[in-house]
């Protein structure tokens, strides 16, 4: 729930289409550097998510990866623990306990960008959802600060 400001007694209104438009967001965060990762595509499986851990895997070569997931059907797919097995030398993955989104680093930056990216926002169409919501992972990937104290209560260190 979102509180929302309008004049005593005239409720706001938000444009509809009738429609519900969505878009398909992969992310994660490196809780060290406050760093935001995430790729954009048209449906959650496998063969998405294991394009997505490449590129995050390329921007973090050579470093040892503690990877924490939750519970999305195709988080378990076996091509995806297949995958996870063959590189098991430098990455270590971890699944979150079923329905516990406040064990998830990502979930606070999640509820961030529908705030300030979609939250009582018209949209006439895809494309504009998409800008949108690409201006607020742009705006969190250059100013990483912005989101440090999200990532307090995982222990991240305040100090770096």
């Amino acid at each position: 729930m979102h509180a929302t400001w309008s004049r005593r007694s005239q409720q706001p209104l938000v444009n509809v289409t009738g429609g519900r438009k969505s878009v398909k967001v992969f992310g994660c965060i490196d809780i060290i550097s406050s760093r935001f990762h995430y790729k954009m595509d048209e449906v959650f499986n496998a063969k998405t998510y294991l394009s997505f851990l490449e590129g995050v895997v390329r921007r973090h070569y050579r470093k040892h990866i503690f990877y924490i997931q939750d519970n999305a059907s195709y988080h378990k797919d076996q091509t995806v623990w297949e995958w996870f097995k063959d590189n098991r030398k430098w990455l270590e993955v971890f699944n979150l306990p079923p329905y516990s989104p406040e064990f998830n680093a990502a979930e606070p930056l999640w509820k961030y960008t529908r705030k300030c990216g979609t939250h009582n926002k018209y949209f006439r169409d895809k494309n504009e959802i998409i800008t949108a919501i690409t201006g607020v992972f742009d705006d969190m990937q250059s100013n990483p600060d912005k989101i440090r104290g999200y990532l307090k209560p995982f222990g991240h260190n305040m100090s770096l």
